[in-house]
């Protein structure tokens, strides 16, 4: 058996109802990451979203790469975000008791990074238990005791593109991939997984429906989506 909790970055999107639908029908609990600028342009949404009963944490507003920016200039693309999302939480009629945070790209601010995870420690940030996680990986990039929300395994179905010549068929043998090395890899069995998927129109565009295609291959070899946890550092 693996357990896995899904995360999926870049809400709202036009086909954030149609996921959310699916998930809530399906019974996969997930926390998907809000990127600032698309929460306001697809803003009711990213309520549907909330009112169905997921978590929505912060991605930043602007979604840029957090090591060319100054940590005051950081620390604002964190804030103007927090702002839509109290104004999300509130049109929704929804309590925000959980208030997790993924940076975009996983750039963690480069010379910043320090810093940063003081300030989301400081602003009251929640971390997701990550505490059943057993790759040496893991532990060795120090991921256990930072406070945002990285990954174990990307499914990198965003690189699905007209120009990039990744397929689905792509995403499916990094499903099946072990690293012979190390032993890492999604279907390893008896593994704690945070799965990274994206809510994007394009990808949608050229594989309809590729989300539950993507989760169905998961739960097909025996991937138990989890509800979220978190633990406070």
């Amino acid at each position: 058996m693996i357990k896995a909790l899904l995360t999926i970055d870049d809400i709202a999107s036009q086909n954030t109802p149609a996921v959310v639908d699916y998930l809530v029908e399906k019974r996969i609990p997930a926390i998907m990451f809000a990127w600032g600028e698309n929460v306001e342009r697809y803003f009711d949404f990213a309520v549907h979203a909330l009112k169905s009963g997921i978590i929505v944490g912060n991605h930043s507003y602007s979604h840029p790469h957090f090591s060319e920016l100054t940590f005051e200039e950081c620390v604002e693309e964190i804030e103007k975000n927090e702002a839509v999302l109290d104004r999300l939480y509130a049109a929704a009629g929804v309590e925000r008791k959980y208030r997790p945070f993924r940076f975009p790209y996983g750039d963690k601010g480069g010379d910043n990074k320090e810093a940063l995870q003081t300030y989301l420690k400081e602003a009251g940030f929640d971390k997701v238990d990550d505490t059943k996680i057993t790759f040496d990986f893991w532990k060795a990039a120090g991921f256990d005791k930072e406070i945002d929300t990285v990954w174990t395994f990307d499914l990198m179905e965003w690189n699905i593109r007209k120009d990039t010549g990744f397929t689905k068929e792509d995403v499916i043998k990094r499903i099946y991939h072990i690293d012979p090395e190390t032993g890492d890899g999604m279907l390893v069995d008896g593994s704690w997984q945070m799965v990274l998927l994206h809510a994007h129109d394009e990808t949608e565009e050229l594989v309809p429906e590729y989300y539950k295609l993507f989760i169905e291959e998961l739960q097909k070899n025996g991937v138990e989506f989890v509800e979220p946890e978190f633990i406070k550092l």
